[in-house]
């Protein structure tokens, strides 16, 4: 079949025509299929066929029956938004929504207009009085009843947002000719690198504490905020240094003949190319940091896993492990999916850009 009548043909006939394209490739593609469907059948029948989906207890859903979704449907609300004062989610869910909100049309460039940062002002204002309450009759919800995915998504949202900007003094930092500059930001990195996140967020709530005076120590959520912010900032200084170390000295040098000052030169110029460099490496730093959130739990804030956790320990509701890490993977699943969508778009855009300047 030439390639011509190949492209004009059905999907289902160019899916077959690669399958069968030699004998060892029709072999491989069947044991794989015949291995997915060995996993897929019994995974269907439990999760949907023999599914439980209503029910007020345990007793709903007898042994040897698919999965109890009707636990899942029972504490949705518990994993979802933790200790939140019930008839307060709402709140919880709007401001969520609105920070969402805020970060999807920054993500656009049609969006990056003069206004933006007004909105952005606007928004966080209207989720800090939404989360805390206090004003306009709503009641004072303390940051340590937070919990759920509004959480999870306000310490992925803003770790990666102040971790990279950070970040951006540190790797120019390391490479700075000042000897004070380069060894301060390279002893921050490694002492940072060189302990888990978990320490990094157990020392951030113990010790702030008692080095910070009294009256001005945050709470348990901003000192949880400085040190994944701290720990983030170091991996993405790290990834951006390679970026910075990839620009040819060429443009450097084009720019001081053009008598472009240092830093519209860093900032116009430089970091853009390195931020085009490093792009899927951070995504992956992204991708880690919004799963990195659940161990919060270590310091007694309760975010999605840790919520999902706490539902287990229902007496009327025992032994449904699976079921509440399945529901949690899920969600997971669907948030890094779509970061690393994002990513993979971005990706194409700025080669097309890149391609179409070329041919200019």
């Amino acid at each position: 079949m030439t390639e011509l009548a190949l492209n004009r043909s059905p999907w289902w006939q160019r899916l077959i025509s690669e399958v069968t394209k030699s004998p060892m490739s029709t072999i491989l593609n069947v044991v794989a299929l015949g291995m997915l469907l060995l996993i897929a059948i019994p995974l269907v029948k439990w999760a949907l066929i023999d599914a439980v989906w209503t029910g007020d207890s345990g007793d709903s859903c007898p042994a040897g029956s698919g999965a109890c979704w009707a636990f899942i449907g029972s504490k949705l609300r518990l994993i979802l938004f933790g200790r939140f004062p019930y008839d307060e989610q709402w709140r919880a869910l709007a401001g969520t929504v609105i920070l969402v909100a805020l970060v999807v049309i920054s993500l656009n460039p049609v969006f990056w207009r003069k206004w933006l940062l007004p909105v952005w002002i606007a928004g966080l204002l209207s989720y800090g009085i939404l989360m805390w309450g206090g004003v306009f009759g709503l009641s004072y919800v303390e940051s340590s009843l937070w919990g759920g995915l509004p959480l999870t998504i306000l310490l992925t949202v803003f770790g990666v947002a102040f971790g990279l900007v950070i970040s951006v003094p540190i790797a120019l930092g390391r490479q700075s000719k000042l000897p004070v500059f380069r060894l301060s930001a390279i002893v921050f990195v490694e002492a940072v690198r060189g302990v888990p996140l978990i320490s990094v967020l157990f020392m951030a709530s113990v010790l702030l504490p008692l080095i910070i005076p009294d009256g001005f120590t945050p709470d348990g959520l901003g000192r949880v905020l400085i040190g994944l912010v701290l720990f983030l900032a170091a991996y993405m200084a790290e990834v951006l240094r390679g970026g910075l170390q990839a620009i040819p000295k060429g443009q450097y040098e084009a720019c001081r003949s053009l008598g472009v000052a240092y830093w519209p030169m860093i900032l116009k110029v430089i970091l853009p190319q390195a931020f085009e460099m490093v792009l899927p490496a951070m995504v992956n730093l992204f991708i880690g940091a919004l799963k990195g959130t659940s161990l919060v739990v270590i310091v007694a804030m309760m975010d999605l896993l840790g919520a999902a956790q706490a539902a287990l320990a229902d007496p009327k509701w025992i032994g449904f492990y699976v079921e509440t890490y399945v529901f949690a993977g899920i969600v997971y699943a669907l948030m890094c999916g779509s970061i690393s969508w994002y990513g993979r778009q971005t990706e194409r855009s700025l080669r097309e850009m890149r391609e179409h300047s070329n041919k200019n």
